[in-house]
């Protein structure tokens, strides 16, 4: 039968009609980004502004009085704090979420928030699930929801253990996906298993699939590296696979070689840096084995030789970090390399405490230079004498040469001045034979030191 002019031209209309229903109802809105967020392998701001994190591990749960170490970091030069917090399944409850952000706030500090009751689930059976984790999220979503500019969200610290790694992928996908459900709009962040390390490359091998259950495609991949880092080669190839394949991902734990079998901390900044992939040290203090912690009893006057080289080093926080947008995008001031001529130094106004740190075949020696004297000292060269068989072979605060006899240590660009009263900690890495003997004493500026 053939159709009248007006019924075929209202029968147009109507599929049309369903036409642009059909293709507006496939296609779905674009997801305007809240806060920080993903674009390809960086972490931005709402304003666009590239974001990597420089900063530290802070075992808040555990030691809940401490809130001066969030002004202390930021002082240090940090622009990210990871707070360890708890779900009550084995730490906590945290319920001092909105404090833990306005510390942070008032820090001008990103905030990571961390749930580490879930650390090893699969082997440690007291360990949480994820999706218990995703549970004290919600629980505390009232302090969550609006703070997408300061807090990113790490879903569960290092959630599965070395049991059944595999299980890995789908309970991952599971939280993301019920932290999405349930309004979150925050930029996630996800350990990777075998206590955070993925030796198994778990991770690494099923990041696409956990990058696609993000249906705002805002997540972040967090390798934590230790002792299965402990060459050049580990490091460079796991970050490589990442770069590669254009995944975000950052370095949310490690520590430093304070042992031949430990992580290559020089290797892991250097590399972090030229790639401008965020790093989080663990950790300020606080450790049940102290040689990971930064700050001796949380005092910033105390750093210890893992705090020196994470901030002060060449690769480090004070040198590397720059502040968020969102807090003003203050950037580090680096003063140029130069050597001054060294102002000479009186006899009797300085003095020298050396400390070392020894294991099977190597040590660290730190240097508390101080000026005793009533003049500023405009640059500094410190003399000592290594005993036989020790050999520098890293160093930090100075540079040194030659690396074994009698060594030289010259100031840094942010240390070489120092008023009356003033003192600077600088140190070294070493080999020894045997021989863990002190160097018999010092000389600045070719003036006798001291020894404390």
């Amino acid at each position: 039968m053939r159709s009248t002019p007006w019924i075929a031209a209202a029968g147009a209309a109507l599929v049309a009609l369903v036409l642009s229903t059909v293709l507006f109802a496939r296609v779905p809105p674009a997801h305007a980004a809240v806060g920080l967020h993903i674009s390809g392998t960086n972490i931005v701001e709402a304003g666009g502004q590239t974001f990597t994190m420089r900063g530290v591990n802070h075992p808040h749960v555990w030691y809940t009085n401490q809130t001066s170490s969030f002004a202390a970091v930021k002082a240090l030069g940090a622009n990210t704090v990871r707070v360890v917090l708890g779900s009550g399944k084995r730490w906590g409850p945290s319920s001092d979420v909105a404090n833990v952000i306005s510390l942070c706030k008032q820090n001008r500090l990103i905030c990571v928030l961390e749930v580490h009751d879930t650390t090893g689930y699969g082997e440690d059976g007291a360990a949480a699930t994820l999706d218990e984790a995703v549970n004290y999220w919600i629980s505390q979503k009232s302090a969550l929801t609006g703070q997408e500019n300061h807090v990113v969200i790490n879903i569960g610290n290092e959630p599965i253990g070395n049991t059944n790694a595999a299980q890995w992928t789908s309970a991952t996908t599971a939280a993301i996906q019920k932290m999405r459900t349930n309004g979150f709009q925050h930029l996630l962040m996800v350990d990777g298993p075998n206590w955070g390390q993925d030796w198994q490359y778990v991770m690494r091998d099923n990041a696409q699939t956990i990058l696609n259950a993000d249906t705002q495609h805002n997540t972040v991949l967090s390798i934590h590296m230790y002792a299965v880092f402990n060459t050049a080669a580990s490091i460079t190839d796991y970050l490589n696979r990442f770069r590669t394949n254009g995944w975000p991902l950052v370095i949310g734990e490690f520590g430093w070689r304070f042992g031949a079998s430990e992580v290559d901390h020089e290797t892991l900044l250097s590399e972090a840096v030229s790639r401008g992939l965020g790093y989080l040290g663990w950790s300020w203090s606080g450790n049940t084995d102290p040689i990971l912690d930064m700050a001796a009893n949380f005092d910033p006057a105390q750093l210890t030789t893992w705090g020196q080289r994470i901030f002060n080093g060449a690769n480090g926080i004070k040198a590397t970090a720059k502040e968020a947008a969102v807090y003003g995008g203050a950037t580090p001031t680096v003063t140029p390399t130069v050597t001054p001529t060294p102002t000479p130094t009186p006899a009797g106004s300085c003095k020298v405490a050396y400390t070392m740190n020894t294991w099977n075949t190597g040590f660290t020696g730190n240097l508390t230079i101080t000026n005793t004297g009533a003049s500023a000292v405009n640059g500094w060269r410190l003399a000592f004498t290594l005993p036989g068989g020790q050999t520098i072979t890293n160093g930090w605060g100075a540079s040194y040469s030659p690396a074994s006899g009698q060594v030289t240590a010259v100031n840094a660009a942010w240390n070489g001045g120092l008023a009356p009263g003033a003192a600077t900690t600088v140190g070294f890495q070493a080999t020894h034979t045997g021989n863990t003997a002190k160097p018999a004493s010092f000389t600045l500026n070719g003036a006798a030191c001291q020894v404390a």
